[in-house]
């Protein structure tokens, strides 16, 4: 699994004109499955992602969890994120899981991180205000 996380002061989710989900101040995490993945992998992400200290401390160090700050979670599934253009310049997807290995897999770690999410395998649009920045990608 890969998950590209960012730390946000708010974040949205929006199929046309219906918005799905908004957070304010936590981590917006686009998440990728690999077709390779089972549910060890999405336990193992929920830890580290509930566990990672990237929020100010007291002393402006990155210091506390989402946890330790109260903040919210927004979990939306990205496939793109196992794109791989290392041949061509079309994208080849051959190592995202197909949807139906996927979605359970997303759906884990979206209920595992207690997270609002985006609506799985639709066209979305999503806007966030990345705080700090700050941006990692992490893979389990």
């Amino acid at each position: 699994m890969r998950a590209l996380v960012q730390r946000v002061s708010r974040a949205s989710v929006t199929v046309g004109d219906d918005l799905v989900s908004e957070i304010g101040p936590g981590l917006l995490v686009l998440l990728g499955v690999n077709r390779e993945d089972g549910p060890e992998q999405a336990d193992r992400l929920v830890q580290k992602l509930l566990a990672l200290r990237i929020f100010e401390d007291a002393e402006g160090r990155m210091n506390l969890s989402v946890r330790d700050v109260g903040g919210e979670i927004l979990c939306v599934s990205q496939f793109t994120l196992y794109g791989n253009a290392r041949k061509g310049n079309r994208p080849s997807f051959i190592e995202a899981a197909p949807p139906e290995d996927a979605e359970p897999l997303y759906e884990q770690v979206r209920e595992g991180l207690g997270a609002s999410g985006g609506r799985f395998g639709a066209h979305m649009a999503v806007e966030l205000v990345n705080d700090g920045p700050v941006t990692l990608l992490l893979e389990v």
